[in-house]
């Protein structure tokens, strides 16, 4: 299994399970399960709604001695209604208790947007708070207070722009050590990858597979579907993969983490074996071609009207 280095030595498996849109009930025997084939790195998020399930599948897997704490690595992220400072540590404080943990491995402002503390999705402006009334540096202080305090091992963000980790960068003590963004062939942002390598930044690309199974409020009409793609289903027939594990193995081969999310006990498996594809130099330069730069999670729904937030604002497009 191929990991991510920190610079403390801290070492991410590359290759983790998601959890959006894995539902109570599902998602308890889905972690067990994958816990069992192998998995060792969870990501979660309180926005979710199922940390609590998945907190009885780590508590129960490491009791039964399937794995140990320090084996696992989890991921989890702060939700926009608690941006402001004050609201930090307790909402870590009950993603661990629903985890049932005493720290995370790392921990990630979930989006470069910011809510009223009683909004969990806004529906009108007024529900909304500007970053310049709440501005991302505040929250980023209060994210190294909890690495200080020992609650998390590492802190990053997700679905930040170039500019906003710049920004970030810039004037924090602690550096974001992780941007998850969604990333595959149809989206692949060269220019984050490459500011990312450049300032030891790591990235864990989400809807790596291209998120068939998303909201049908999310989607667009006769939208790509990346996992009928002619080109990729090609190089999968040729290196003897499916076309899921050749998606896998191109996030893999790039240096990034990769979360696809299953609950099927046989696609994990599938995915799990995708860490042991080999992609050629030739199947890269295919997949390159295959940008479109286009997003299946575009960010709309925080463009609420008369709201400070736009598309170009949030990825600075």
């Amino acid at each position: 299994m191929r990991t991510l280095e920190f610079d403390n030595g801290d070492r991410l498996p590359a290759l983790g399970l998601g959890t959006w849109q894995a539902a109570p009930g599902e998602v308890y025997q889905a972690v067990k399960t994958a816990i069992q084939l192998g998995y060792r790195h969870i990501d979660c998020a309180f926005i979710y709604g199922n940390e609590a399930e998945i907190g009885r599948a780590l508590a129960e897997s490491i009791s039964e001695g399937l794995v140990s704490r320090e084996q696992l690595w989890i991921t989890s992220k702060l939700w926009n209604n608690c941006h402001a400072p004050e609201h930090v540590r307790p909402a870590l404080e009950k993603t661990l208790a629903s985890l049932q943990l005493e720290y995370l491995d790392l921990y990630l402002i979930h989006w470069p947007v910011a809510l009223k503390h009683d909004v969990m999705v806004p529906r009108t402006a007024d529900q909304m708070v500007s970053l310049e009334v709440q501005p991302l540096a505040a929250t980023w202080q209060a994210m190294e207070g909890l690495a200080d305090a020992g609650l998390c091992r590492h802190i990053g963000v997700s679905n930040f722009s170039v500019a906003k980790l710049q920004a970030l960068l810039e004037g924090a003590r602690r550096k974001p050590e992780m941007n998850q963004i969604e990333l595959h062939p149809y989206l692949q942002q060269p220019a984050m990858l490459e500011f990312c390598r450049a300032h030891k930044v790591h990235l864990t690309a989400y809807s790596p597979l291209g998120s068939p199974q998303r909201p049908a409020g999310l989607r667009a009409e006769d939208e790509p579907i990346l996992l009928q793609d002619t080109t990729v289903a090609a190089i999968a027939e040729q290196r003897g993969a499916t076309p899921a594990q050749a998606l896998i193995a191109w996030a893999l081969q790039r240096g990034t983490a990769v979360i696809p999310k299953s609950v099927n006990p046989g696609r994990l498996a599938q995915n799990l074996a995708a860490a042991e594809v080999t992609l050629s130099a030739e199947d890269m330069e295919q997949l390159a071609g295959l940008d479109r730069q286009r997003r299946y999670v575009s960010g709309a729904f925080w463009a609420v009207e008369g709201s400070t937030y736009s598309l170009e604002s949030l990825w600075d497009a």
